[in-house]
């Protein structure tokens, strides 16, 4: 019996982390070739299971909130972007960023501080 050496590849995918998080810049969302972005009442997340693992998504978020999930410690954002991408509707147009991001672009512990499960309007 031969044995395979092909190792299971795992998909990548990329989440979206609390640098969004009052700042939802939608940008993102207009370059995404699979419309996987959803929209929360502060920030957007990306199902993992629809993303392509493209990436042109990452370079155009102005707060660096969209990283790999293969980068360290993103496990946390991974299965967040997971549950609420199964709630939140979809999102697929630029809108205008709240008037107020720029405030929030370097906080550090957005998460814990304006969090908020509660539905955006999507498209």
């Amino acid at each position: 019996m031969a044995v395979s050496n092909r190792a299971k590849v795992e998909k990548m995918t990329y989440i979206v982390n609390e640098n969004c998080i009052k700042c939802k810049f939608t940008d993102c969302v207009e370059v995404c070739p699979v419309d996987c972005f959803y929209e929360g009442e502060n920030m957007l997340v990306i199902h993992p299971d629809e993303c392509i693992d493209c990436g042109v998504c990452e370079p155009e978020c102005p707060v660096d909130a969209i990283k790999a999930d293969t980068e360290p410690a993103l496990e946390k954002w991974l299965e967040l972007n997971r549950e609420y991408a199964e709630k939140w509707p979809n999102i697929t147009t630029k809108k205008e960023a709240p008037a107020d991001a720029d405030k929030y672009r370097d906080e550090k512990g957005k998460f814990d501080k304006y969090f908020v499960d509660k539905p955006g309007e999507g498209d």
